[in-house]
Parts: C-alpha cells; sequence; structure tokens
C-alpha cells in the first residue's frame, strides 16, 4: 500500500464496516479521493461471514445475518454482484394447549397459514385480525421505505405520506401493546407480533417512550414489504461486494489502521491513526465516521452521549441433522426456516422483561432461532450438505447488558444453559444430540453476550444499533440527512445516525449525498 500521508482527501471515512463502504463506494464512482482506514485487519464489521468453529467448512453470519432494510436502489447504484433469497416461512412458534404440543406455523401460503391460525385458535377472528394488521403495516412500509434515502421528512410530511390516521396512532403515537391487545385475542398470536418490537431493544410493549414503536417500525418497513431476507453467500458476502466495489471506483482501503483523534475547523480536518508498527495522521475535506455515537465524540473531544445498553444473546451452532419437534405434525424443515420462536407468548415476553428490570436473568428466556443453510446451502460445505448439517443462529430477547456486569463468562454460561432448555422443551430429542463438533471434538456452539459484542466489535454496552432507534424523520440537530454533527464537515454514517441500525447502507448513502450536495453535484449517485 502506498504511502498515506501527504496527501489530502476528499473523504476519510472511519471504520469499515457496511455503512462506511456504503460511502466510499458512492463518493469514489462520484470521482472523489477516498481513504478508509479500519482499525481490524478486514472490512466488514458485524456484517461478515467468518468459520467460527476449528476444521469445520461451514461461513456464518457470526454477528449481523438478515437483509431487510439495505435498498434496492443501493445495490443498483453501485452495481453490486449481492443476491438475497427469500424465506418460504415467515415463522414458527411451538406451544402446547390442552396438554398437546402444537403451534403456529405462518407462511407456505394463504391458505396452509389460515388453517394454521384457525387450528390454533378455533376460529377465523385472529388470522382476519393478522391479515387487517400486516396489510397496514405493508401499505405503510410501501410509503415510509423509499422516504430512507431521501432527506429527512418532517414529521408532518411523514404522516402525510402514510395518509393513514389509524396506521400512523397505532405506529407512531400510541405505545405497541395498546394496538396488539386491541387487534388480537390469543397470548401467542400477540407474541409473534410482538417480536418485531424487542429485537436488540430492551422494553415493555407499553413503554411510554415508544422505543419498542420504533424497532417494531423499522422491522415492518424494510425493503417496502418487511420481508427478511437471507444473503447468499452470508453477510459476508454484501460487505465483501461492497470493498470491490469501492476499490474499483478508486477508493483506498486501509485495513490495521486504527484512527485515534480527529482535528477539524470545520472546513479541513486531520485524522490521527495509529497501526502496530507506526502512528501517522492525514488530512481530508470530509471525514464521515462509521462508528458509534460514542466513539465520534471520543475521536472528536465532544461530550459524548447518554450510554447506550444492548439487551441480545447472540448464538451460532452447526448442527449434524435438524432434531424432531414435539409437534410431529410440522416438518422441522418448515419450523426452522422461517424464525422459530421460543417462550415468545406476550405474557412470557412481559414476564421476562419485568425479571430483567428486576436485575434477574428471565426464568423462560425469549429467543428465536433461525437456519440460514436450509435458504443458502452454499454457506456450507459440499460434505456439510451431503452429510445433512444445517447452521442454527439463535438471538436471545430481554437479557441486557447489567445482567453480565459482575462475571460475563458465568452468566452467559447460565442464560445459555436456560435458553437451550426452553429449546428442548419444544424438541423430541435433546439438541445436545444433534449438534456437530469441531475438528478438536468440541460442540459446534458459540455465544455472545452484549459484552461480548461490546469486546469484540465496540459496539456501546452491546447495542446492535448503536442507541435507541430513532423516527425516520426530522430530530432536533439531525441535520438535513440526519447524518450530520455540529462540525461542518465531519458526518455520522454509522448505526447510530437517524434512520440507522440493520444491515442498510443508508446512513452510508446519505453521509455521501451531504458530501456531493455540498459540492453542488451528485453525479454517478443515482
Amino acid at each position: 500500500m502506498p504511502a498515506l500521508e501527504g496527501h489530502t482527501y476528499d473523504a476519510v471515512i472511519v471504520g469499515g464496516g457496511h455503512n462506511g463502504l456504503v460511502a466510499a463506494a458512492y463518493l469514489a464512482r462520484a470521482g472523489r479521493s477516498v481513504l478508509v482506514l479500519e482499525r481490524l485487519e478486514h472490512t466488514g464489521g458485524a456484517a461478515i461471514s467468518s468459520r467460527p468453529f476449528a476444521g469445520v467448512d461451514a461461513r456464518l453470519s457470526r454477528y449481523s445475518y438478515l437483509v431487510s432494510l439495505l435498498p434496492k436502489k443501493i445495490v443498483r447504484d453501485l452495481g453490486l454482484t449481492f443476491r438475497v433469497r427469500k424465506r418460504t416461512i415467515s415463522s414458527y412458534t411451538p406451544v402446547e394447549r390442552d396438554g398437546q404440543p402444537t403451534g403456529l406455523l405462518v407462511g407456505g401460503g394463504e391458505r396452509r397459514t389460515r388453517e394454521a391460525f384457525e387450528r390454533l385458535t378455533g376460529g377465523k377472528h385472529e388470522y382476519e385480525a393478522w391479515q387487517r394488521f400486516y396489510g397496514m403495516t405493508g401499505r405503510v412500509a410501501e410509503r415510509v421505505f423509499p422516504t430512507l434515502t431521501e432527506p429527512l421528512p418532517t414529521q408532518d410530511e411523514l404522516r402525510h405520506r402514510v395518509d393513514d390516521e389509524e396506521a400512523w396512532r397505532a405506529l407512531f403515537e400510541e405505545p405497541i401493546g395498546v394496538t396488539v391487545e386491541d387487534r388480537f385475542a390469543d397470548d401467542l398470536v400477540r407474541g409473534v407480533v410482538l417480536t418485531d418490537a424487542l429485537i436488540g431493544t430492551f422494553a415493555d410493549a407499553h413503554d411510554p417512550s415508544l422505543k419498542q414503536n420504533r424497532c417494531f417500525l423499522y422491522h415492518v418497513i424494510g425493503g417496502g414489504t418487511g420481508d427478511w431476507d437471507v444473503p447468499v453467500g452470508g453477510m459476508g458476502a454484501l460487505t465483501d461486494a461492497l470493498a470491490a466495489a469501492a476499490r474499483d471506483a478508486g477508493a483506498v482501503l486501509a485495513t490495521g489502521h486504527e484512527v485515534v483523534r480527529i482535528a477539524t475547523d470545520g472546513r479541513m480536518a486531520e485524522v490521527a491513526f495509529r497501526t502496530a508498527e507506526r502512528e501517522g495522521t492525514v488530512a481530508a475535506r470530509h471525514v464521515l465516521v462509521n462508528a458509534s455515537p460514542q466513539a465520534l465524540a471520543d475521536l472528536t473531544g465532544d461530550e459524548p452521549p447518554a450510554p447506550a445498553e444492548g439487551a441480545q444473546l447472540k448464538v451460532n451452532m452447526l448442527l449434524k441433522r435438524l432434531p424432531r419437534l414435539r409437534d410431529s405434525s410440522v416438518d422441522p424443515r418448515a419450523a426452522f426456516s422461517g424464525t422459530f420462536h421460543i417462550a415468545e407468548g406476550y405474557e412470557q415476553l412481559a414476564a421476562a422483561y419485568t425479571q430483567a428490570a428486576a436485575g434477574e436473568l428471565p426464568a423462560a428466556p425469549p429467543s428465536e432461532i433461525y437456519c440460514h443453510s436450509l435458504t443458502d446451502p452454499t454457506i456450507l460445505g459440499p460434505e456439510l450438505v451431503e452429510q445433512g448439517y444445517q447452521t442454527l443462529t439463535l438471538f436471545g430477547l430481554h437479557t441486557p447488558a447489567r445482567l453480565f456486569e459482575g462475571d460475563n463468562d458465568a452468566v452467559r454460561e447460565e442464560l445459555l444453559m436456560s435458553t437451550l432448555a426452553q429449546l428442548d422443551a419444544q424438541l423430541a430429542e435433546p439438541l445436545a444430540d444433534c449438534l456437530a463438533v469441531d475438528a478438536e471434538g468440541r460442540p459446534c456452539i458459540e455465544a455472545k453476550t452484549p459484552l461480548d459484542l461490546e469486546r469484540d466489535l465496540r459496539l456501546p454496552g452491546g447495542n446492535i444499533f448503536h442507541r435507541d432507534l430513532s423516527w425516520p424523520y426530522v430530530q432536533e440537530g439531525a441535520g438535513r440527512w440526519g447524518v450530520e454533527t455540529r462540525h461542518g464537515n465531519v458526518l455520522l454514517c454509522g448505526a447510530g445516525a437517524v434512520r440507522g441500525g440493520g444491515v442498510s447502507g443508508v446512513p452510508g448513502h446519505n453521509a455521501a449525498m451531504v458530501v456531493l450536495e455540498g459540492a453542488g453535484s451528485i453525479t454517478g449517485a443515482s
């Protein structure tokens, strides 16, 4: 790599996660000189594929794992060779009713879903309510999602665009718990609906802050449909494609370069970095920070924002085979190909929140599980595919970082055992009997707490969104695009930007638009 010093770059991007790479590709394609400084030895941030189990040919989406919020516009603009596959099943939620194992399978066609609702609930009301509710959220998605890559609308402008007062009240004004309880009667159905409000968000259904509503909104507007798709080749396929697009357009990607300071007068900036061998500085007209708001404050010397806190357990597994279910009416391949909900009835979720808020691990930890290899077997080596191996990704809810501060290792193990026990209660055979082993004979399972994610990825408090998600309209001090800071030439292009969170590329796109608008041109950013 040529020496970085001695150049004045149009843009220096701090952090080579997916948002930083999106910004780099847009700016380089528009003819700007771009340098990406990434502290790790690889780009991709949390959106990577890796082989976590020794000697096993399985490339897992280790941290981020599904795609919903990535606009097709970004894929198209940057010419990315990246594909997703849709899951034919939306979800399966096991439950015991009248002493018998049963469950709710959503997907596989309208008739199959309707019959599943009727078998579970004994009537037509819940399915009809489900259709009406998700018809409403689908209309909101069609109208709101395109605004994410436009300048921020005002609240009134977005409300006018939604053009549905009932939907606006249900999603933007009242706690989502009110809507769920008004529209649905069955505890299990209520819980399935609520889970989208709790991914990475520690909140009660009736939290007056409405942070659960904001989480729910982002989970149902993705792609204008709310579909959550599987990245072909794993999440690393996306960030590899983004890195290639940025390099091909002329951006310089410098891994192993940790930024330690940003000094700016609002017009020119000096970015200081260090490597394993040396320290250096580069000059930039703009600096785009693909890191958390806390990291941005540390780099610029500004007052840091309020501490963030994550609230999830992430578990990766490789199985020799899918386990059999107690509910023998459902094929495990169907049950695990969508979102497999565990201990996520409405009252169970409320109890888990109450226990965690009181400083205790939930007695029945709620979680959801995905088998990506059913949709995309390319993440497994040919021999594993032939032998019937499958991946499982588990995402646990209501486990805030504060619970792990005393002894992270011990609490992680206790929570993992309790979470797997909840899954085992729905299986006809122990999950342990199905786990593969690595080259050293160890079970292929790894668990990450919020504190682990903070350590590995520098997520503040282990929060996967960097901070609470924001409404997708103008916020105080947010600027025209939601990425501006108090420094005129320093932009926040990470998940903590307004309309950040998830694997979207939206903050990266929007930060690039600020730079290009400031130059009076958005050439190459169609």
